[in-house]
């Protein structure tokens, strides 16, 4: 089972106002390429998405079903992708200061991905979720009231140059 945590600049309620946008979820969850329908019922228990993973031409179309919901702090939803398989993902929130940190778990529960041995798919799907947490925490973060500790993206930004962020001399410098 792989597990991923990061510490995010905004409250729980502002990571769950992401979380119950079903329309987000190719904005934040690795391999997820577009939605095509959201149930109006999204995120109570029982509610699905109907999205797409995969690049064009090679689109699947599968679904992800929640199982629990409790705002703040806990989401389940069981990720189709067939023929890869299914995941059981949970993610859980928690206050920290004035920011919260968010755990996300995932377990492949049926398919050929849950056949794969168990230190390569948990390398694998570590190196997915981080990514998936990290552009969860710009969605959460940049919808967030403005506080006084800078966001993921300004974390990221200050490790630029200055002229490259600003697109003056130098900018071609950065490699």
């Amino acid at each position: 089972m792989s597990r991923n945590v990061r510490v995010l600049q905004c409250t729980p309620e502002d990571v769950f106002a992401v979380l119950a946008d079903g329309w987000l979820y190719p904005s934040w969850v690795v391999g997820a390429s577009r939605m095509r329908e959201v149930d109006e019922t999204w995120p109570m228990a029982g509610a699905e998405l109907h999205h797409s993973f995969g690049v064009w031409p090679a689109l699947i179309d599968d679904k992800t079903i929640v199982e629990q919901f409790a705002r703040p702090h806990t989401m389940v939803m069981k990720a189709r992708g067939w023929p890869i398989g299914e995941a059981r993902v949970t993610i859980e929130v928690k206050p920290r200061g004035e920011g919260c940190i968010v755990r996300i778990q995932e377990e492949p529960i049926a398919g050929p991905g849950a056949l794969v041995p168990a230190p390569v798919r948990d390398t694998l799907l570590r190196w997915r979720n981080d990514e998936t947490l990290h552009r969860l925490a710009c969605l959460a973060e940049g919808r967030a009231e403005r506080r006084t500790a800078p966001s993921t993206a300004e974390r990221e930004m200050s490790d630029v140059p200055e002229p490259a962020r600003n697109g003056g001399e130098g900018a071609s410098d950065v490699s």
